[in-house]
């Protein structure tokens, strides 16, 4: 069950991450981000990409990988506790160009400052442009150490309806 939100009596901020299975124990790691770089990285930063919402997790997956993968490779969806002092809140109203918010090939521009902002900050939050009414949170592990804890983690069972079968 989703922790309800601080305004709603929650006392904590938890952020999700999905994940290939194979990759459970090593979910923090930013291989992916530091192999080919990510919307607010560039190739050899190990940025960690989470979500703030379990939905928006999916998502941010699901826009890559589309939910056949989802549906027949068996994933792992793990939430964290974040320590909210640790967190820095990017407001839309400080990204240099609004175009780096709307779906597209990240510019050398947009990953400097990602790559900036992780340089500055333990802990990232920035809005999601898969989910435009939600935010990502993003680390480097080795920088936000000691700021975020794993809640849990199991296994992500995708709800068949969104990979139907194909009519003829």
């Amino acid at each position: 069950m989703t922790p309800l939100p601080g305004a709603l009596g929650g006392t904590e901020l938890i952020a999700w991450r999905l994940d290939l299975a194979i990759y459970a124990a090593t979910w923090d790691s930013g291989e992916g981000a530091f192999l080919v770089g990510g919307r607010w990285n560039s190739r050899g930063l190990r940025a960690v990409y989470c979500s703030i919402d379990p939905s928006t997790a999916i998502l941010e997956v699901a826009v890559h990988k589309g939910f056949r993968a989802l549906d027949t490779v068996p994933h792992v969806i793990t939430a964290i506790t974040v320590d909210p002092a640790s967190v820095f809140v990017a407001d839309p109203t400080i990204i240099p160009n609004p175009n780096w918010l709307r779906p597209g090939i990240p510019s050398a521009g947009q990953q400097a400052f990602g790559d900036d902002l992780l340089d500055r900050h333990k802990v990232v939050l920035i809005p999601s442009v898969v989910s435009t009414a939600s935010w990502n949170l993003m680390f480097v592990a080795s920088n936000a150490a000691g700021c975020y804890k794993v809640n849990s983690q199991a296994a992500f069972a995708l709800d068949p309806r969104l990979h139907p079968p194909a009519r003829p």
